[in-house]
């Protein structure tokens, strides 16, 4: 399958086809990864990887541009259409640049930015103490209520006024409910700031019609395009048509040269996919599964964050099982089971270290995973928590998730052609 590669760099080749054995044999719940379509894996390889096109569509630098501007103005009408957006730069490279390209162009450095705290759901970007976004801006962080786990608005509200905020952000990357962008809008507009969503985990959702969409009421939206949209590793930004010549010149000139071009192309394809009627069932597939898998993990004893989902992602607290977020991974995983460790809020315990594991559904759901296998994950999942150190009952799982991958292998096309 590898000939070029195998012939030049046996190495190379090798570490590709092992990654490949990897995910065709793995139940992967890792709540960012997904599987992509052959058609958006030929396009992400694609002599689109060759061509160099600094600008936008009938403004570039280089010449050769022929079909590059024609891709590019593609990929841009197919996600407009999608979202339902004024505006969209699909030139970013990722969602961290994405978020940093709207920080460039909507708040000066030193600005008073909000988001929500990582170690409750959120996201580095947005405001967390590590990142750039805390380092250049006057960062204040909102937090989850301590009983329920869900956004405490009455706080929100209460350090917006406090703080008067130039950009509010509102989405996550470990929040297993609804965000209700309506709400964090009505804050927003009380104290004068912008408001922005950041998707990138759940947008694949929000096409599909099954997660509400921010576009109406936020200044502006980022979003990768991989997880549960299922494409290419790489970001948009989608904005109001007011804020889309700042929005243009933060991603090109001010941060970014090139576009990969590639990923482009890749993107056009994943956006035709998800606007597909086969794409609506496949987002409702996901909820269906990602509920079905919380019942039955809450029925066998385990504490899910926030008692249930609405998303793709399941977020559990492991304290009442005794048993460290990272060993119960590392246990999982041996079983050919794979989700990562992660923190719940208002946890005990260190982030290399955490007390909970995250889940998500969408890859799976890719493989036709349905109720019946979902509820095959939970019952693994339940006797492994039990004796994770029983090596010979982890061989004996890993078997059975072999057998299970075998009789699901990940399609090649996501669309019935007639």
């Amino acid at each position: 399958m590898h000939k070029f590669i195998s012939k030049q760099d046996p190495e190379v080749a090798v570490l590709i086809s092992s990654e490949e054995k990897r995910q065709e044999e793995s139940i992967r719940l890792i709540a960012s990864e997904n599987y992509v379509s052959k058609a958006v894996m030929e396009a992400t390889g694609s002599v689109f990887t060759n061509k160099y096109s600094e600008g936008y569509p009938g403004k570039r630098y280089y010449l050769g541009q022929e079909y590059t501007d024609p891709m590019e103005t593609l990929a841009i009408a197919r996600a407009k259409e999608l979202f339902k957006c004024d505006h969209v730069n699909v030139q970013p490279y990722s969602g961290s640049p994405a978020n940093l390209e709207v920080y460039y162009a909507l708040a000066n450095p030193g600005d008073t930015i909000m988001g929500m705290s990582l170690p409750h759901g959120g996201h580095l970007t947005h405001g967390w103490k590590v990142s750039f976004s805390a380092h250049y801006y006057h960062a204040v962080q909102y937090p989850v209520c301590e009983k329920t786990c869900l956004i405490n608005f009455d706080k929100v509200r209460e350090l917006a006024l406090e703080h008067k905020p130039k950009i509010i952000w509102c989405g996550a990357s470990a929040y297993p409910r609804t965000i209700e962008f309506d709400r964090f809008a009505e804050i927003a507009k009380e104290v004068d700031a912008l408001l922005v969503a950041d998707i990138a985990h759940i947008a694949g959702l929000i096409a599909a019609g099954v997660h509400p969409s921010p576009i109406e009421v936020a200044e502006a939206v980022t979003t990768t395009t991989h997880k549960t949209l299922r494409g290419p590793r790489g970001a948009i930004i989608m904005c109001k048509s007011e804020h889309a010549k700042a929005i243009d010149k933060a991603v090109f000139p001010a941060l970014q040269g090139g576009p990969h071009n590639h990923t482009t192309a890749a993107m056009a394809v994943a956006f035709k996919e998800a606007a597909s009627p086969e794409y609506k069932a496949y987002g409702q597939k996901i909820i269906e599964n990602s509920k079905v898998l919380a019942e039955d993990l809450l029925a066998n004893g385990f504490e899910l964050v926030t008692g249930g989902t609405d998303n793709h992602l399941i977020l559990i607290d492991l304290t009442n099982k005794d048993i460290p977020g990272k060993k119960m991974a590392l246990a999982m995983e041996s079983a050919g089971i794979v989700c990562n460790a992660n923190s719940v809020p208002f946890d005990k315990r260190g982030p290399f270290d955490p007390s909970g594991i995250r889940l998500g559904t969408q890859a799976m759901t890719t493989r036709n995973f349905g109720v019946d296998e979902m509820r095959q994950v939970a019952d693994w999942m339940v006797k492994i928590a039990a004796d994770p150190d029983n090596g010979s009952l982890l061989s004996a799982i890993r078997e059975e998730v072999l057998e299970l991958c075998a009789a699901k292998p990940v399609p090649e096309t996501f669309l019935n052609h007639e």
